[in-house]
């Protein structure tokens, strides 16, 4: 889960909503794993102002191996602090081990990048993808999962120029390793990317059958359409939440990314453009 918008405590949207995120961590329908109790993340950028002489705001992030439901650091630094944009991933481990090294989001400099799926075969091509990444940084990577990796050929290829080019070339990447490989569908899942201003939200799967992918509406048509929602008074006109499963039952208030497709999120709204089509 990802929102942007105006700052607002985490936990509004990690605890206290229908769905919550601490919800999914027990029990998530629509995911390939029903429970994802094998560790989360919180990202967050801060309020104020940017925190470096280049004008970037640095996200700080908190990481536990603890089940997120079962997490009181998490609670509590969920409601203390304020964030006009954070990321929040609960995990379930798909072959790396349980450590706080492998838990999303993953940061570098002003970047966070988080992801929900796998890199199939990724003991078979982990070797040659890691080869690719620039040696300068390498180093930045701390643990041993393959959404790691992806993030570090993203930046290797120019994440920080062009977000939208830069992972599209580093799953073509992923890909060409996993055909050589004798590997089906190498590339399965979602991707939240933020800079501290806009945010990318990738559905792509080598197959065409991605984890499922939504963002809010925008909330002053939300208002409109349920003006008596007392919850929509916690958020301002410019929120917007990315999120793997609907945190609320209402009709109309999660909209579906489709296949091959990046939305792109900012202070202006939201558009989609397609994205690695065959």
């Amino acid at each position: 889960m990802a929102y942007t918008g105006e700052p607002i405590p985490p936990a509004a949207l990690i605890i206290d909503t229908q769905h919550s995120v601490l919800a999914m961590s027990q029990n998530s329908p629509l995911g390939a794993e029903t429970v994802n109790g094998d560790g989360f993340g919180v990202g967050w950028y801060p309020t104020g102002k940017p925190t470096d002489a280049q004008g970037l705001r640095h996200p700080y992030v908190f990481r536990s191996t603890e089940p997120a439901w079962n997490d009181q650091n998490l609670r509590e630094i969920s409601r203390a602090v304020t964030s006009p944009l954070f990321f929040t991933h609960v995990r379930a481990a798909a072959g790396p081990p349980i450590q706080q090294t492998n838990c999303h989001p993953f940061r570098h400099d002003n970047w966070l990048f988080m992801h929900n799926g796998a890199i199939s075969g990724f003991q078979q091509i982990k070797r040659e993808l890691a080869m690719d990444v620039d040696p300068l940084l390498y180093a930045g990577i701390q643990g041993t999962t393959d959404t790691e990796v992806l993030f570090h050929l993203a930046l290797t290829y120019g994440l920080m120029d062009g977000p939208i080019a830069a992972v599209g070339k580093a799953i073509r990447r992923v890909e060409k390793a996993g055909e050589g490989a004798g590997i089906q569908f190498p590339m399965q899942g979602t991707i939240a990317v933020s800079d501290g201003e806009t945010l990318w939200a990738f559905r792509y799967s080598t197959q065409g059958r991605s984890r499922t992918l939504f963002h809010s509406a925008d909330v002053p048509t939300l208002r409109k359409m349920y003006p008596t929602a007392e919850r929509l008074d916690l958020f301002g006109d410019h929120a917007q939440v990315v999120v793997s499963e609907p945190l609320t039952d209402l009709p109309g208030v999660f909209l579906e990314v489709p296949e091959s497709t990046v939305a792109v999120l900012d202070p202006t709204g939201y558009h989609h453009q397609s994205f690695l089509e065959a």
